[in-house]
């Protein structure tokens, strides 16, 4: 008894401590004087920067810092910091992001945060070429995806479904035979017709769960990978295909467009909709597509393509305007020509011809259905520069809602909101609603 009564101490003990573990003592905070983040052009900003321990200003703490617009930076400075605190004046004479990082060292340990000021963001154009033949390179590369049937596969799931859903493995052919995608299907189990979602992924390789929530509210969904393997896997196959076999896929073939890796995956996203057209209970009519980073580059690209797509929403869209850093200006991920020296460039005017066709802009501008875009100034893995560039090339119906302070994350409000506008758009009739209730 007395063993087990001092088990029980101890388990109270060690849990909390280990749910305790929340932040950093120390905080280093990067402010603009203007509450939306947003100058125009010529305009100062005034940065205040603050570095607290417990809360409280911390005396000569010594600071890195750098400032410019963002990926080119042109100020880099060290100094000390007597009061904990100090203010940095920046400028832009033309549109785009203003970015001051500034990097703390305290106790042998390095702090960062950073502050991203929009100059005229509403002003900003992409730099990317639209190619004469975009639109019969794409349809051609479709056309022939078709030649193969379909084809798919279905598996339940037993150990994911719920009483309202019924959640499955499913795959189809894609660009040629024996070329699958994979995805999760998930589908109300109440007989009916539904509007229908799908959701395209991020970078990376990974499993997928389905998105079982949407779907219990009355929707279809349909998850689907890129990588043309199954997507119930244990984790270790994914890590070691990144490490091995995937690894930097980004870059597969991209100074041949026909060799492109986003080729088979961009035609996917589209035999995705051609699957949830010919094998589920859509209802013909509402269609979504929504993804973040990667995915949301693959959700311009399937609604530029598809006219069946309805709504879309794109968060932090990589893959947006590649030669922006030719000029001298912040390019999306993944960064094709950023690190290239001027002799490289010259020998990858293939690759740069490629990336016309693998633009995010370009699909952009082919959009028609209605649109939610989202992304922070703090972004330093897809540039807000991209982004808004990106968000002002679309001549469709669209909403932009900007949560300055996140870098490449969601915030709660964010997802909350990106949820709802999505259901908004997808809407389906009291009738259906009852039934799905």
């Amino acid at each position: 008894m007395k063993r087990q009564l001092l088990c029980l101490l101890l388990l109270l003990v060690v849990l909390p401590l280990g749910a305790q573990i929340r932040g950093n003592n120390i905080v280093v905070t990067v402010e603009p004087d203007h509450q939306d983040w947003n100058y125009k052009v010529g305009e100062e900003c005034k940065f205040n920067v603050e570095v607290r321990r417990s809360g409280t200003l911390l005396d000569n703490v010594d600071i890195d810092y750098e400032a410019g617009p963002e990926m080119y930076p042109d100020v880099k400075k060290s100094t000390t910091l007597k009061k904990g605190t100090m203010s940095y004046t920046g400028q832009m004479k033309t549109p785009g992001f203003y970015r001051l990082k500034v990097t703390a060292h305290v106790g042998g340990k390095d702090y960062s945060a950073w502050c991203t000021a929009a100059y005229s963001p509403e002003k900003l154009k992409p730099t990317t070429v639209d190619p004469k033949d975009f639109d019969q390179f794409w349809a051609k590369a479709i056309e022939e995806a078709r030649w193969t049937k379909l084809e798919p596969t279905k598996t339940l799931l037993p150990e994911r479904c719920t009483q309202d859903v019924n959640v499955y493995q499913v795959s189809f052919h894609n660009v040629r035979w024996g070329s699958r995608t994979y995805g999760i299907l998930c589908e109300p189990v109440k007989p009916g017709k539904y509007p229908a979602l799908l959701r395209v992924p991020g970078a990376g390789v990974r499993p997928y769960q389905g998105d079982v929530y949407t779907a219990s509210q009355g929707f279809i969904t349909l998850e689907i990978g890129i990588h043309g393997i199954d997507v119930t896997m244990p984790q270790s196959v994914y890590d070691n295909l990144a490490d091995g076999a995937l690894n930097c896929y980004w870059e597969f073939g991209m100074d041949d467009r026909d060799k492109s890796y986003y080729k088979r995956v961009i035609v996917g996203c589209v035999r995705a909709i051609d699957y949830i057209e010919q094998y589920t209970d859509w209802d013909g009519k509402n269609l979504g597509v929504t993804g973040s980073s990667q995915g949301g580059f693959l959700s311009l690209t399937t609604a530029g393509l598809d006219k069946r797509v309805s709504c879309y929403a794109a968060v932090h869209s990589a893959l947006c305007d590649h030669t922006a850093s030719l000029q001298g200006v912040a390019c999306g991920w993944p960064h094709y020509f950023y690190w290239m020296s001027p002799e490289q460039r010259k020998a990858s005017q293939d690759k740069i011809e490629t990336s016309r066709y693998y633009d995010g802009v370009n699909f952009a501008r082919r959009i028609t259905c209605p649109g939610w875009f989202s992304f922070g100034y703090n972004d330093d893995v897809v540039p807000p520069t991209t982004a808004y560039a990106t968000y002002n090339v679309v001549t469709a119906p669209k909403k932009l809602s900007v949560y300055q302070q996140t870098a490449h994350f969601w915030y709660q409000e964010q997802w909350d909101e990106w949820l709802e506008w999505l259901m908004k758009q997808l809407t389906v009739n009291s009738e259906q609603l009852a039934d799905a209730n």
